[in-house]
């Protein structure tokens, strides 16, 4: 066999089972004389689960703060023994974190847990976001009256839309700092914005229609055409105050004209 092939083989044999503490150690794994096999394999099988529970945690300290660290550490070691990492790199680890909560049976009682949750992995993923210039709030201006309805909008890659049938940008920004937490009063559904115009990720809550205007404008929807469908959900839709801000905000990067 050659090496690189013995090497992946050894590795499918050894990777399974620190993820799953009902698989033993490999057959032929070794350790030195003297030493325990299976003991030293559940000692590097558990730093390996203590550091992807670490990961999660520092992805997701707001759901962290609300269930409590125990909690918390708990619930991110069922995750891992369902879901084991695909990449080498920690940071993209835990996308699949939030649809686990909402089948988690403890968490049940926290339903907004799992969309305060996927504000958080968009926050992380907008940070990691490219780096692009954003369109100039006089963008719109420049744009010729008989073609506003057809002009299509590109989106900034930090861009993320998150809706809630709960008040969880409010749950989000009250658990990311470590100051006291005030009870919340509301339980209106939020849409959260997250872009990061800059340097710095920001998290807005969208006003009234905004997140089915935005979201049919980062799938390549005509001006028209999300504006159409903005008024056909919400009838209130201000299409002026959510244009501007989301300009603002730095949603877009340019603007296309025609197909």
């Amino acid at each position: 066999m050659q090496p690189e092939n013995h090497s992946c083989a050894y590795a499918a044999a050894f990777a399974p089972g620190l993820m799953d503490p009902a698989i033993a150690a490999p057959d032929d794994v070794v350790a030195l004389s003297g030493k325990g096999v299976v003991k030293r394999y559940n000692v590097y099988r558990n730093n390996v689960t203590v550091s992807l529970i670490d990961a999660l945690a520092a992805v997701y300290p707001a759901v962290q703060r609300i269930t409590g660290v125990d909690f918390f550490r708990a619930m991110a070691r069922f995750h891992i023994r369902a879901t084991p990492p695909v990449s080498p790199l920690l940071f993209e680890y835990g996308h699949d974190l939030p649809a686990f909560i909402e089948s988690y049976e403890y968490a049940r009682q926290m339903p907004w847990l799992a969309d305060t949750a996927r504000i958080e992995r968009a926050w992380l993923d907008a940070y990691h976001a490219a780096d692009l210039p954003v369109l100039d709030t006089e963008a719109l201006g420049r744009i010729e009256p008989t073609s506003l309805a057809e002009v299509r909008f590109v989106p900034h890659p930090a861009a993320r839309v998150v809706r809630s049938p709960y008040p969880a940008v409010s749950i989000f920004a009250m658990h990311r700092t470590d100051g006291p937490v005030s009870p919340l009063r509301s339980s209106e559904p939020e849409d959260a914005l997250v872009t990061r115009p800059e340097h710095d990720v920001t998290v807005s809550r969208l006003p009234a229609g905004g997140a089915t205007f935005l979201s049919a404008l980062l799938e390549n929807a005509s001006l028209g055409e999300a504006v159409a469908v903005a008024f056909q959900v919400t009838p209130s839709f201000d299409l002026q105050a959510n244009l501007a801000g989301m300009i603002s905000a730095g949603v877009f990067t340019a603007v296309q004209y025609g197909e």
